[in-house]
């Protein structure tokens, strides 16, 4: 196992920088759009597609005319809708034409880099005050030395609730942490970053992405018109995903030290990157005076954040069954970070003036130059491959092949599993992927008296794993350029050998406990079995 992934390392750490990766494969899909367009490829298909919602037209404090959905910012409600797919050429008047126009917008409209900036802003004043080293000292002195790794992974499956900010402040703080207790630093951003992205898709609270998913569920159940089953509520995983965010932060955690740490071995600082310093070698009496302060701006700002949440009518209390909370949860973690972070450069004297925190600030957004260059052209070619229609035709060639397959219900499961893990690689997003699935599956399994909840079960599986080795991931080059902050000749190739053992175990782990829960007929929820 090790030569073969040393091997998968070396062949991967050959590969063009990514920039020049990705603009390699911006061409090759250019060309054959054209392939396929010329031989009129296409594919028809059952999709969930939002349903249409009414617009509320107003006028902005500049004058300006504005809309806001009645219903709220996100589409929770979807139907069925045919529709055939065929390919389009990006070398066609209008296929140019979309190269050309669409070059600002792809990266203007791309969120992940205004996500990456706002999240790293307080952060990195934080960690420009020394705040973050002095956190996890502290984390690291009453945290049992055993249970390190498995709390890590543990927050970082739960900071899905939170979209991507387990990937901008978990992945990071797991290698710091690592590194105060003297383990290899790059054993704990892998182990953070599996947790995040690998086991994605569960979580012991209700998450924005269960309550999506459940609405497309319950659209693809209106397809079945004989003895159709009832719609599913979003609870219909719930005990499902609290169990498994348990076992495989078990197993995450198993990988981490048995596999990833024997490894990797020892870590030698000879070839780190450029890592941010601290600003100054505290006392531990300035060390103590600055996180009471850092503790004290912290819960200040977050009982404002509070008040404006909790209150009935207040800006961030609920509304028409959104949550401008969580609609807000990465600016407010970014404000309390640099709340927390200002203060402690009070209390510890290491950021005392607004000059000092402003230079933190720019200081933590010109790390991120090489960062956003890379987002540029990432940006252009899912953009460019989107417009191309190459991802849905080929989900729904994959669909149709495991539909037509005349197997029984459990290798059935494990093969739409296995497909969606492929599929996984060129369409990360979970909803995209579901809304072309679903239609298909849902009714296709209840004929063989698998309930839609199981589908649901099994989708989530798919979905997971292979989130952490895609390069479409937007967030695979920010794990990577964490982990050269510790070795700074690390590669594409480094990330992906460092990724796949997590990948193997998680898989095959979540397959065989599924269907052996199925077989057992245990609950997935309150009151949803597996089995009709």
């Amino acid at each position: 196992m090790g030569r073969m992934l040393d091997g998968i390392e070396r062949l991967g750490n050959k590969v063009p920088h990514a920039v020049l990766l990705f603009v390699y494969l911006i061409v090759g899909v250019i060309v054959l759009s054209a392939i396929l367009a010329f031989f009129n490829v296409s594919v028809t298909q059952e999709i969930a597609v939002p349903v249409a919602q009414d617009v509320v037209p107003y006028y902005t404090e500049a004058g300006l005319p504005a809309y806001e959905l009645e219903s709220g910012d996100l589409p929770h409600e979807f139907e069925i809708e045919e529709q055939t797919i065929a390919i389009r050429s990006l070398l066609t008047v209008d296929g140019i034409r979309f190269l050309f126009t669409s070059f600002v917008p792809n990266f203007a409209g791309f969120t992940v880099v205004a996500v990456v900036i706002i999240a790293m802003l307080g952060v990195g004043v934080a960690e420009e005050a020394g705040m973050m080293g002095a956190l996890i000292r502290k984390l690291v002195q009453v945290a049992p030395r055993r249970l390190l790794t498995f709390i890590i992974v543990l927050v970082g499956i739960l900071s899905s609730i939170a979209t991507d900010a387990g990937y901008l402040i978990l992945v990071p703080l797991a290698g710091a942490a690592f590194l105060q207790v003297k383990r290899n630093p790059i054993a704990g951003i892998a182990a953070g970053f599996a947790a995040v992205g690998g086991v994605f898709a569960v979580n012991m609270l209700i998450t924005p992405l269960d309550g999506m998913l459940t609405e497309v569920t319950n659209e693809a159940i209106g397809l079945i018109t004989n003895n159709p089953p009832a719609a599913l509520s979003v609870t219909a995983n719930l005990f499902f995903n609290i169990g498994f965010t348990l076992i495989m932060a078990v197993v995450v955690t198993f990988v981490t030290e048995r596999m990833i740490e024997p490894r990797l071995g020892a870590y030698d600082p000879k070839g780190a990157g450029e890592q941010k310093q601290e600003a100054a070698t505290l006392s531990a009496n300035a060390e103590s005076r600055g996180l009471s302060y850092a503790l004290y701006f912290f819960l200040a700002g977050a009982a404002v954040v509070a008040l404006l949440a909790l209150i009935p009518g207040a800006p961030l209390n609920g509304r028409d069954g959104g949550s401008p909370f969580l609609d807000s949860i990465i600016f407010i973690i970014s404000l309390l970070f640099l709340l927390a972070g200002i203060g402690f450069g009070r209390g510890a004297g290491t950021l005392t003036t607004a000059n000092q925190v402003i230079g933190a600030a720019g200081k933590t957004i010109a790390s991120l130059g090489g960062l956003l260059l890379l987002f540029l052209v990432i940006s252009q070619f899912i953009a460019h491959f989107n417009y191309t229609h190459m991802p849905q035709l080929l989900a729904g060639w994959l669909a149709d092949v495991l539909g037509r397959a005349n197997i029984g219900a459990v290798p059935l499961l494990v093969g739409f599993i296995v497909v969606i893990l492929l599929l996984d690689i060129i369409i990360p997003n979970a909803i995209p992927k579901w809304a072309i699935f679903a239609p298909i599956f849902v009714p296709l399994f209840v004929n063989l008296g698998v309930e839609p909840q199981t589908v649901l079960a099994a989708y989530r599986i798919g979905d997971s794993p292979l989130n952490v080795v895609t390069p479409l991931m937007a967030y695979l080059p920010f794990t990577l350029i964490v982990i050269q902050r510790y070795q700074k000749n690390a590669g594409l190739g480094s990330l992906i050998s460092l990724m796949l053992p997590y990948v193997a175990v998680i898989t095959v782990v979540w397959i065989v406990l599924f269907v052996l829960w199925y077989v057992l007929n245990i609950p997935l929820g309150p009151g949803y079995l597996p089995q009709l």
